[in-house]
This record gives structure tokens, sequence and C-alpha cells, in this order.
């Protein structure tokens, strides 16, 4: 475990989606057109009729990634990460009245009521994301 950056929050972002918004594209929009180098996505929630995600499904090296698509009336319950250098790693957890699932946010994730999501504007902080010998993009200090 290493402490790779201190920074600051300097400013909280709300993002609100409506029926049909795609939730990473829009997203990744606000993160251009509010210039987020770097930012924490603390909250979020919604519900969903496309889910796209992948989650690891091997304990070894190198990892193995499996993609799903999931349709139907989906709660998303929590979405959380890093945008390092205007692009987000962020991991969520939706559900059904059977079953839930928790992954990787991939693109292509339809909002079927409404999303909302808080992302706090972080700065000072200088961060990088490498490319280890396994294809795992590292946090690092810049």
């Amino acid at each position: 475990m290493d402490i790779i950056a201190q920074g600051r929050v300097t400013e909280i972002i709300c993002v609100g989606f409506g029926r049909g918004d795609l939730f990473l594209e829009g997203i990744c929009e606000a993160v251009r057109k509010q210039h987020i180098v770097h930012g924490a996505v603390i909250s979020g929630m919604g519900t969903f009729d496309t889910c796209r995600m992948h989650f690891t499904t091997n304990p070894g090296l190198p990892p193995h990634d499996e993609f799903i698509e999931l349709h139907g009336a989906l709660e998303l319950v929590s979405v959380q990460g890093l945008i390092v250098n205007g692009k987000p790693h962020l991991h969520m957890a939706v559900g059904d009245l059977k079953r839930t699932w928790a992954g990787h946010l991939e693109e292509g994730c339809r909002v079927l009521y409404l999303a909302e999501v808080a992302i706090a504007r972080l700065e000072d902080m200088p961060l990088v994301r490498v490319e280890n010998e396994y294809g795992i993009k590292e946090l690092h200090h810049a």
C-alpha cells in the first residue's frame, strides 16, 4: 500500500440524467465540459434499462475480464471511482428483484428513468495511470 498523492477538493459538480441518456458517456461529457482533470465520483444512483459492465473472473495473472450486458428494470445502487487525467475508472453495483451484479462500468448503460452523480474536483493531485506488465493500469504519483 502506498500513499500516492495528496490534494484538496475544490468543488462538487452534480450531474443529472434523464430517460434514454447514456450514463458513462454523459459522465465523460461532463468531465470534458467542466474541465475536470482529476476527480472522484463520490455518489451515484439511478435506474438503467440496459447495463454493460465487466468484472474479473480469474484470481491469477494475467487477469481475465468477463463482459456482460443486462436488460430490464435495474437499480443502480452505487457508483464510485476516480477520474485521472480526464478518464473515469468507475465501478458500480446494480440489481433487480432477484440478483445483484457489481463490476466496472462500461459504455452503453442507458438510463431508464433518472440517474444522478456527484463528482468532487481534485486539485493539486499529481496522478497518472501506468500500465504494468499484465495490462493493469495502476495509479501512480505523476
